[in-house]
């Protein structure tokens, strides 16, 4: 009877675990069915457009057309102010456009309930709360914070408290690309600004001038996008310039007369040298792209073929890896196939966002 008794207890303690195992499977499954699901509402007729309700994180649901009825002027108010600042500015297209991305792709996982795109990288450091600006990757290296105040004063004027940060940021990215000659898109809306920020997280979250491509394609699977969303969100740097600083990795064949890296154009790193020997590399700056410097198209891919990518981390696309090559290759034969990839890649990017846990700022440089 005592053997028999011990045996039924063994059976019950083993019961027990098991069970308590499902439960714990069944919540970490819970998030990524969720997941799923999502990208499968975004690709149900194949065409990989996304649909009404997308969003890779958890607790917001973003949504065409949400400020239709409680701030019916906010897309044309943002537009109004984004197009007459590029028009003012031409590199404020990159600016405002790299502004979302820096904001999207720090304390955003698509497997825990955080946020992405939150507006976090607004955030001004405080006695308690040293945030985003300062982080290696965005100090002195981030623009276009005014123009996003004048926007947000402009709708708080109109319609107080009602539009986000993060969707002024994400409307801002888009008409940054249309006013400079690129594709448009209907952004979805519905995120919320985040009460906090990490100069951590920025630290060590945002790609490198000098990543692999091995580094950036884990990077981006990590949050849900693809070697594809890769490539075309690189596409960005169509737009823009960048300091000597960043890419002095392209230019070690000359300084160190070792031999040239494949896809390398002497020529363009020469002239490149020659411009960064002659000032403060600090300081010196330089177009991303040399032939269409304000236009948004896919001159950038033909630039890489051609050996003439700026960044060591867009010249490695065309050189590091075959399926990142192809990819290239097809975007400088055909513009159209690029706009569309990279629309669907901004959607993909901006539905990054994380739990309900937020609020509407008055101020985006400072929590309510």
């Amino acid at each position: 009877m005592l053997i028999l008794k011990k045996k039924v207890e063994r059976d019950h303690i083993t019961m027990k675990n098991l069970f308590n195992l499902f439960l714990i499977m069944l919540l970490v499954s819970m998030p990524i069915l969720s997941l799923a699901a999502n990208f499968s509402e975004t690709c149900e007729d194949g065409s990989g457009e996304p649909g009404s309700g997308f969003g890779i994180g958890f607790g917001i649901v973003l949504e065409f057309g949400l400020y239709r009825n409680s701030c019916p002027e906010a897309e044309s108010i943002v537009y109004s102010w984004v197009e007459t600042a590029v028009l003012q500015d031409p590199r404020m297209a990159a600016s405002l456009l790299r502004l979302h991305f820096h904001d999207c792709f720090v304390n955003a996982s698509p497997l825990i309930l955080y946020f992405g795109c939150d507006a976090s990288v607004l955030l001004d450091d405080t006695e308690g709360l040293v945030g985003e600006k300062t982080a290696p990757p965005n100090l002195n290296s981030l623009r276009g914070f005014e123009v996003i105040d004048s926007i947000k004063a402009n709708l708080e004027s109109v319609c107080p408290e009602t539009v986000s940060c993060a969707d002024i940021l994400a409307m801002a990215a888009r008409d940054s690309v249309v006013v400079s000659g690129g594709p448009s898109w209907d952004v979805e809306v519905g995120r919320i600004d985040g009460r906090t920020a990490s100069k951590q997280a920025a630290t060590t979250s945002l790609p490198s001038p000098n990543s692999t491509v091995p580094t950036l394609i884990s990077i981006f699977q990590k949050l849900g996008l693809s070697q594809t969303d890769m490539v075309a969100l690189s596409g960005g740097h169509t737009l823009g310039k960048a300091k000597c600083t960043s890419f002095t990795a392209r230019l070690q064949p000359l300084q160190t007369g070792q031999p040239a890296n494949h896809g390398d154009n002497l020529e363009f790193l020469e002239s490149l040298q020659q411009l960064c020997s002659t000032v403060d590399t600090s300081v010196a700056i330089t177009q991303l792209d040399l032939v269409t410097p304000s236009t948004f198209d896919n001159q950038y891919y033909v630039n890489l073929l051609s050996g003439e990518g700026l960044l060591p981390s867009d010249q490695a696309l065309a050189v590091q890896n075959p399926g990142t090559r192809e990819i290239v290759e097809t975007y400088a034969a055909d513009q159209s196939v690029f706009f569309e990839d990279f629309k669907n890649a901004m959607v993909k990017m901006g539905g990054l966002t994380g739990g309900s846990e937020g609020e509407v700022r008055k101020n985006c440089r400072a929590i309510n």
